[in-house]
């Protein structure tokens, strides 16, 4: 008969990364909390839907800032999750092989998400004539 997880077992014993994945999950998880309850205020209460546009991104990347906030909000969010997948995986995939494949994949998914995104964020230079038209930015 198998077990039905609630989420509530016992932290890992003996240290390791299975320790540091069990407190890692639960610091990510609140400081997710934060971050998106900011991200959503921002870009969909205070700032209307038509007026999230390219100019409106230009101009919070102009400031330091908001590009660190956005990098912390994609590092965060996609090891947070990608974590969850790992534990899922773990507990549902009985062949070794399988596991081993899977677990690859999560691993080359998290660094092909995470470099495209770090490199969007970097690079990222607004185009001047981009900056005309709409004015919804206050």
């Amino acid at each position: 008969m198998s077990r039905i997880s609630t989420g509530f077992g016992p932290r890992p014993a003996g240290g390791g990364f299975e320790t540091f994945s069990w407190y890692f999950f639960r610091i990510s998880g609140v400081i997710l909390i934060f971050l998106v309850i900011i991200h959503l205020i921002i870009m969909h209460v205070t700032t209307d839907v038509r007026c999230t546009t390219y100019m409106f991104v230009s101009m919070r990347y102009a400031n330091p800032f908001w590009r660190l906030f956005d990098w912390l909000l994609l590092t965060l969010a996609l090891t947070h999750g990608m974590n969850g997948l790992r534990v899922v995986i773990d507990d549902y995939v009985r062949s070794a092989s399988a596991r081993v494949w899977l677990l690859s994949m999560v691993g080359v998914l998290l660094l092909v998400f995470f470099m495209l995104g770090t490199i969007t964020l970097i690079t990222f230079q607004p185009i001047p004539a981009a900056l005309q038209g709409m004015q919804c930015v206050r």
